[in-house]
């Protein structure tokens, strides 16, 4: 019998757990035939993950029972790739070394690495945090000649998030990125259990994991405030002086972003003299929504609300959606959000973004770990923000030097000027979130969750 056909007992016994039969069979023969014989015995539309009508699959599977007995049984194969099916969600196939070649890795000291990402409570597609470090962690990969996946929790927990670090231990990856504050108890968790494998996590804070960061664990976490308020400032000085602030939920890094941003807004309008308000609420989730949508269209439409900073994954969808009004603006987060929101929402609606340094400390720290070096992070909690007071691009926290729209009231030359004195300490951001900032200048509305 053809070795193919051999897995289908052990594809049988797990169908009940996943929707196509065929993904099973297609990542055991990745696993246990190698790559030449797997490619007889799954195609590519498989490999991307598209599901295969059941119909169908048994039609295909015939098929390819023909064609794998014909030039597969007997052969043998020394290569290996990284899995593609991985339940509880989406997930990227494993990159192969960049020369196609059989050796597994690329650069000196990567070949012994195998790079797996978990999403928090966005996807790939969020246009922010997940996305970032999706991305920046696959470039990585692919320049560096080493394997990669991702791994899609199927819901909100952390017995889910524990179930696909599980999963990515099973499959051999030593390296897991993780982002986002949810997978504090996670780390508690699995840091102990797992000590061979390498943890970076984005936004996770000491506090998060307990007090005590485990040796095989690096947490990044962001002084938010510093570009929250970054971006207060160009807010006023280009003109807008009726702002509001969407925040996905009230954890510690979106509320840093706002009261950083009031802070700002409160400097600016001080001197220059002018009246500001800010309208601020939490949508009390990180994904926008028709209720949402609206809440931010009665700003726009009826308020007066000329420009909106939308901090929380997803939820900028709502804040897009709703500027609809000529000249009304959005302000990105996390990263340079123009591009994604100009596209979606009209050319020009994105006024600036308060973003992090996520994807340099993605390279960073897999650089690190590739040139053997993680034992000098690992156990450590950073607060990453500003390194430099003469390159603004260097910092850790900034605002996008080629897509904000910049004016006369707020220049290239302004904004390096004030990352100077931030740098220099001649202006100070509190990062205290205990309470909203106090102000001088302008008139807050704190309303609150929407939802």
């Amino acid at each position: 019998m053809c070795e193919m056909m051999e897995l289908w007992p052990e594809v049988w016994q797990k169908r009940k757990h996943f929707e196509n039969p065929v993904e099973i069979l297609g990542r055991d023969c990745y696993n246990k035939l190698g790559p030449t014989k797997a490619d007889l015995c799954i195609s590519e539309e498989y490999m991307e993950g598209r599901l295969i009508p059941m119909k169908k699959f048994f039609a295909i599977l015939l098929t390819l029972a023909m064609v794998f007995s014909l030039a597969a049984c007997g052969g043998k194969d020394s290569g290996s790739t990284g899995d593609s099916g991985n339940s509880g969600g989406q997930q990227e196939p494993a990159t192969t070394p960049a020369d196609g070649g059989g050796d597994e890795g690329g650069d000196e000291g990567g070949s012994d690495i195998r790079v797996a990402m978990i999403t928090d409570y966005g996807d790939i597609t969020d246009q922010s945090f997940n996305q970032t470090t999706y991305e920046a962690s696959k470039a990585w990969c692919e320049a560096n000649g080493v394997e990669f996946t991702y791994y899609k929790p199927a819901g909100d927990s952390t017995a889910e998030r524990v179930a696909m670090v599980e999963k990515a231990a099973d499959e051999d990856y030593n390296v897991i990125v993780m982002p986002g504050f949810a997978f504090g108890e996670t780390i508690t968790q699995v840091a102990d259990v797992y000590p061979d494998i390498s943890f970076i996590a984005l936004d996770v804070s000491e506090g998060d994991v307990g007090g005590s960061v485990p040796s095989n664990v690096y947490c990044a976490v962001y002084k938010e405030e510093l570009c929250g308020y970054m971006a207060g400032v160009a807010a006023v000085k280009l003109g807008y002086t009726h702002l509001g602030y969407l925040g996905g939920m009230a954890v510690p890094a979106v509320q840093r972003f706002g009261y950083g941003f009031i802070q700002g807004v409160d400097a600016a309008a001080g001197e220059l003299g002018v009246d500001a308000t800010v309208e601020y609420v939490y949508g009390n989730q990180f994904f926008g929504d028709p209720d949402i949508t609206a809440y931010a269209d009665n700003w726009y439409q009826n308020l007066g609300v000329q420009a909106v900073f939308a901090c929380g994954g997803g939820i900028c969808t709502s804040a897009g959606e709703a500027a609809k009004v000529p000249g009304t603006k959005v302000i990105g987060v996390d990263v340079d959000q123009s591009f994604t929101l100009d596209a979606a929402y009209g050319e020009g609606v994105t006024l600036t973004s308060a973003m992090k340094g996520l994807a340099a400390t993605v390279k960073h720290m897999l650089d690190e770990v590739a040139a053997g070096n993680f034992a000098n992070y690992g156990g450590k909690a950073e607060a990453l923000g500003l390194v430099s007071g003469d390159d603004p691009s260097a910092n850790y926290v900034l605002l996008p030097m080629e897509t904000t729209q910049w004016g006369d009231g707020f220049t290239q030359d302004d904004y390096k000027a004030l990352v100077k004195d931030m740098f220099d300490g001649k202006i100070t951001v509190s990062d205290d979130i205990s309470a909203m900032p106090a102000v001088s200048n302008i008139k807050v509305n704190d309303l609150g969750n929407i939802k």
